[in-house]
């Protein structure tokens, strides 16, 4: 019984994200599963709290070559942190970003689900989502684990970090901007995706 309700809320957790990773292109990845995908995203088995930081900034040639991408370049987040009262890792993200053609930080940030696999088992990533129908994105990473794939259709984002109805925008997938291939990187590169201090102590020293 324990295990149907947890399915089912696996299930519910992928639906949410806004179509990064469809709903019925995705089986349940198994503890053993989830935790080899783990140890590749944080590149050794997490503790208590992990981090792993992509990015990617566009140069002129690719954005030649992409006429209709939005964003110029884009920073990615994903954190593990141990729930002290469930005593189970969970997965989070913060994504920076900015447009080709307009000016300004853009941000968003959520909370991810289990590692799932597609159906045809040829990949396994995180559902991620924005609370309140916000959108979300998928996460994977390359064969050498050296690079992030994020994948979105829509995601709730904001302008210099200021999440507020005033402030709220969507960046949607178009023709260029569905998929995007991030770098792996020092986790330094990410500190401004970060606004706590304890948590950017603890990214530093990571």
């Amino acid at each position: 019984m324990k295990l149907s309700v947890i399915a089912a809320l696996t299930f519910a957790a992928l639906s949410s994200a806004a179509h990064a990773v469809e709903a019925d292109d995705i089986r349940e990845a198994t503890k053993a599963e989830a935790d080899t995908f783990n140890a590749r995203m944080y590149a050794g088995r997490p503790g208590d709290k992990a981090y792993a930081c992509f990015v990617r900034r566009y140069d002129a040639e690719h954005l030649a070559r992409h006429p209709k991408q939005k964003v110029a370049s884009m920073k990615l987040l994903v954190s593990a942190e141990v729930d002290k009262e469930d005593k189970q890792l969970h997965n989070s993200f913060r994504l920076g970003f900015r447009y080709r053609h307009r000016s300004g930080d853009f941000d968003s940030s959520g909370s991810c689900n289990h590692a799932a696999f597609t159906k045809d088992g040829t990949e396994i990533r995180l559902g991620c989502g924005v609370d309140c129908e916000g959108g979300g994105i998928g996460v994977a990473l390359s064969k050498d684990d050296k690079s992030a794939i994020v994948r979105l259709e829509r995601v709730r984002v904001w302008q210099n970090n200021k999440p507020d109805d005033d402030a709220e925008q969507s960046l949607v997938g178009g023709a260029d901007d569905r998929i995007f291939r991030l770098d792996r990187t020092d986790n330094s590169e990410c500190a401004s995706l970060v606004t706590d201090r304890k948590e950017l102590a603890a990214l530093r020293h990571k």
